[in-house]
Order: structure tokens, then C-alpha cells, then sequence
């Protein structure tokens, strides 16, 4: 049994519109990224979504809530509740409502896109998909591949900021530095840059390469065509 707070998301709501906690407070107490928490207070997630209490739930209690207003380095604390929320384990791929399903295929090819090193499984636990489905996305086989966009899976609501940033964690470790050919090109070591000499000084060197007479010559060939043709017109 773990203490876990209730409707997280509807905690954070009444927290944003009715206390002057810091949107990282929040983030803190309710799990959830800071940037969650920005969209919330901005009105850009969690639309429809009514807040909820959560002093009238016992989950707070107002002494905590001003202590953290007056300490902005002071983490909320959840109150002793009167009845144990056991601890969810999920097994199995990430529930995805009806209403976004259709937007998978784009958060997928996001992620190929985006975060090459993630395996088929840890995209299938983000956004609740198969492994064909992934393959399918990888190789361009989908059956609707013509249309697909790549979109933010936090953005869409398949998933959170947070369980990505753990996904990806996990996945990059492990992984292999990046070779000098994968980052691209170096800078020259000193000898090599004394060698070169400036732009400039190569012109000035062109310029007195030019053969005076020649120039000469055929300036004077350009001035003289023009009487022999009038010579010849007499």
C-alpha cells in the first residue's frame, strides 16, 4: 500500500487557480512536468477538466499550503489519509481513449524520427501501440504512411513529459559515444591553420602574377580595330 495522491491533474488545476504556489511546487506534488503545469495555468491543457480540492479531500491541509507559499523551496507534503490507494502496476501497453487512437501513427513517426535510439517496446508502453504498427511506421508500410505527421506525443496527451524524459534516459544509457564522422567536421589543429595563408594575400599574389605587357597589348589591339575598319570604308 503507498500513499498516492488523487486525480493529479485535477489537483494541480485548483492549485494554479486558487494558490500562489510556484508552477514547480506543483509540478512536484502532483507529478507532473512544470511545463504541464505552464500549459494548465495558460489554458492550453486540461480543458474540461474540473479541479479539484484537495483540502476538502484530506490530501492537504491549509497550514502545508501556506508554508509553501511563504517558502518557495519548501516541497508539499500529502496529509496521513484516512483510506490507502494501493499501487497501480501497469503491465502491458499504455490505455489509449477512442477519441485519440488516431493520432498514434503520428506521435509513432514522431518518435522514430525524433528519438532514434528508443526500442519498439518503450514506444508501445508511451503511446499504447503494437510492435507491427511501429515496424510498419518504420519501414513506410502503413497503410496510411502518405498522410502521417510527425506530432509530439506530450502535445497529443498520449503520454507525459515526464515518462518520456524517463524513456529516453533509459535508452541513452548504455548507448555508444558518437564517433568525430557522426559529429561532422573538427577544427583544424594550430599547424595546420598557421600553414594557410589569408584570402587577401593569395589575390595580392594573383594580381602580380598578371603580365603587364599582355594587359597593354591588348588594350592598344582594342583601340586600333576601330580606325581599320574606317580605312576601309574609304
Amino acid at each position: 500500500m503507498a500513499q498516492t495522491l488523487l486525480m493529479p491533474k485535477a489537483t494541480a488545476i485548483w492549485l494554479v487557480d486558487n494558490t500562489a504556489l510556484s508552477f514547480d511546487q506543483i509540478a512536484t506534488f502532483c507529478k507532473l512536468h512544470p511545463l504541464e503545469v505552464k500549459a494548465i495555468a495558460d489554458g492550453e491543457a486540461a480543458q474540461g477538466i474540473k479541479g479539484l480540492d484537495p483540502i476538502a479531500t484530506g490530501q492537504l491541509s491549509r497550514d502545508e499550503i501556506a508554508r509553501a507559499e511563504g517558502n518557495p523551496n519548501h516541497k508539499l507534503k500529502l496529509s496521513e489519509p484516512k483510506v490507502r490507494v494501493p499501487e497501480s502496476k501497469r503491465r502491458g501497453p499504455r490505455y489509449t481513449p477512442v477519441s485519440k487512437r488516431q493520432d498514434r501513427p503520428n506521435a509513432i513517426l514522431w518518435l522514430v524520427r525524433n528519438h532514434p535510439e528508443l526500442k519498439d517496446a518503450q514506444i508501445s508502453r508511451l503511446v499504447g501501440t503494437t510492435k507491427s504498427t511501429i515496424e510498419q511506421i518504420r519501414d513506410r508500410t502503413h497503410w496510411n504512411s502518405a498522410n502521417l505527421t510527425p506530432m509530439d506525443p506530450v502535445t497529443l496527451g498520449l503520454c507525459s513529459q515526464i515518462d518520456l524524459d524517463m524513456e529516453v534516459e533509459k535508452a541513452s544509457k548504455g548507448r555508444p559515444l558518437p564517433t568525430a564522422a557522426e559529429l561532422g567536421a573538427t577544427l583544424q589543429s594550430a599547424q595546420e591553420t598557421e600553414r594557410l595563408t589569408p584570402s587577401y594575400e593569395r589575390e595580392e599574389e594573383k594580381e602580380k602574377e598578371i603580365d603587364a605587357d599582355a594587359v597593354f597589348r591588348k588594350l592598344s589591339s582594342l583601340r586600333s580595330a576601330p580606325k581599320d575598319e574606317d580605312d576601309d570604308q574609304y
